[in-house]
């Protein structure tokens, strides 16, 4: 829709008539957070919204975004793809992965992930966990990524770290262990897990991941083995050798399946992968030959000439 001051916005139209409850519910908790979220980087702004209790009516205004990361990941990823089939080599100008052996440009990566980052500090910051970190839930909004959909974040309560759930929500490829296991009921057995801001760390890995390497880390298996394989302390999270060390380090912290260890925000926006300059400096080559040894293999005769000028 067109603003009075000829800006452009998002219209979002929700009909209630077809929804149950908790699906209500979820919309207008998601108008009560944006709210609170007003002014915080990286995070959609809402203009305005109204409730229509009475037509079955929620309206909300919304920045416009131009193009999600799933869709900007996935237009990388073709394009890539063509280049691998016809054997071309990357433009220097495309921010995306190379055609040849993989490579990525490290400065689309650290942007986007920097932004983030940001984005999930500052809901964390408000003790929200958005409990549905993926790539089409960041919109790129005049250039700036920004974090969207709130429909099933949740505020942490009281004195507490985590948050109640009586069922099991989230896209699977990106749930951590602790959310497919959460909820009212395990579904692997054995009692709930708690849900907290670690859970959302792990959705961040899982996104890392698939923008290095184009798939997320159990894209591959179906429903049931994927669901246990991210549970299961025996699978193995295979990450391809090649990779900067650095993001290598992210990947593994954020995919640590113990929420108590995984890393927090703070050590993830202060890692060496977003600030190169602070990355350990690999250790000097040694010298061709040690000092002195050079002038040892020089005859006497030599050393005299040398003296004698």
């Amino acid at each position: 829709v067109l603003g009075c001051n000829r800006q452009i916005y998002a219209l979002k139209r929700v009909r209630l008539g077809n929804k149950d409850p908790e699906a209500i519910r979820g919309f207008i908790d998601e108008i009560s957070l944006l709210k609170q979220l007003r002014s915080t980087p990286n995070i959609i702004q809402l203009v305005s919204a109204q409730v229509f209790r009475e037509e079955g009516l929620i309206y909300m205004v919304l920045e416009y975004g131009d193009i999600d990361l799933a869709r900007l990941l996935h237009n990388h990823e073709e394009a890539r793809r063509a280049r691998a089939a016809t054997g071309s080599s990357t433009p220097a100008s495309d921010p995306g992965r190379s055609g040849g052996g993989g490579e990525i440009d490290e400065n689309f990566i650290r942007l986007y992930w920097q932004q983030m980052l940001q984005a999930v500090q500052g809901i964390h910051e408000l003790r929200i966990v958005h409990s549905d970190l993926k790539p089409a839930n960041f919109m790129l909004v005049q250039g700036q990524l920004k974090l969207i959909d709130f429909g099933i974040a949740k505020s942490i309560q009281g004195d507490t770290t985590s948050i109640n759930r009586e069922s099991q929500v989230g896209t699977l490829n990106y749930m951590s262990p602790e959310a497919i296991q959460g909820g009212s009921s395990n579904p692997l057995g054995g009692p709930p897990l708690k849900v907290g801001r670690p859970s959302d760390v792990w959705s961040l890995g899982c996104i890392l991941y698939q923008m290095i390497y184009g798939r997320t880390p159990f894209a591959d298996l179906p429903f049931i083995p994927k669901m246990n394989a991210i549970c299961s302390d025996t699978h193995v999270i295979h990450m391809p050798a090649g990779t900067n060390p650095m993001a290598l380090d992210v990947m593994r912290r954020c995919l640590d399946r113990n929420p108590r260890t995984r890393i927090t925000m703070q050590e993830l926006l202060d890692h060496p992968f977003l600030h190169p300059e602070r990355a350990p400096s690999a250790p000097a080559p040694p010298l061709e030959a040690p000092v002195g040894q050079g002038l040892a293999a020089l005859t006497e005769q030599q050393l005299k000439s040398i003296v004698s000028q």
